[in-house]
C-alpha cells in the first residue's frame, strides 16, 4: 500500500508492506501525530489503538527509513537511523521511506507528521 507522510508541510510517499500489523496500520489512516524522539535513532508517538502482531517475524533489524511498531508500548517509530536488532516479536516494521526523506527527524527533537493513504 502506498501512503504519504507529510512531514513539516513536505510531502514523502512511503510503501506498506502486507503484514498483518501495516494492514492494521492502513486501517487508522489518516492520523496526525508528534513523533518525539527516541535513543538518537528514532521518531515515536503513541497510536490511536493496538496493531496486530499475528505473524510477525522475530528478530528485526530496523533501518533508515523503516517505519515499525514497537508492540510493547503500542507506538510507530520512524527510524532516521539505522536501530539496534530486536530479539522477539515485540519490534513489527511496518513500511519503509526513502532514506534521503529521514533528515527532518534527525534535525528536530519534535516533528509533526500527517500520515494518509495515497492509493
Amino acid at each position: 500500500m502506498n501512503i504519504r507522510i507529510t512531514i513539516d508541510g513536505t510531502p514523502v510517499d512511503a510503501t506498506l508492506n502486507d503484514s498483518a500489523a501495516a494492514r492494521d496500520f492502513a486501517a487508522q489512516l489518516p492520523l496526525t501525530l508528534n513523533l518525539t524522539d527516541f535513543h538518537q535513532n528514532e521518531k515515536i508517538a503513541d497510536l490511536p489503538r493496538p496493531l496486530s502482531t499475528s505473524g510477525a517475524p522475530s528478530g528485526v533489524r530496523p533501518r533508515t527509513g523503516d517505519l515499525a511498531y514497537y508492540a510493547p508500548w503500542g507506538n510507530l517509530a520512524i527510524y532516521y537511523r539505522d536501530g539496534s536488532p530486536s530479539i522477539g516479536n515485540d519490534l513489527i516494521v511496518l513500511g519503509h521511506m526513502p532514506e534521503s526523506a529521514t533528515e527532518p527527524f534527525a534535525d528536530n527533537d519534535e516533528v509533526g507528521v500527517t500520515i494518509e493513504d495515497a492509493s
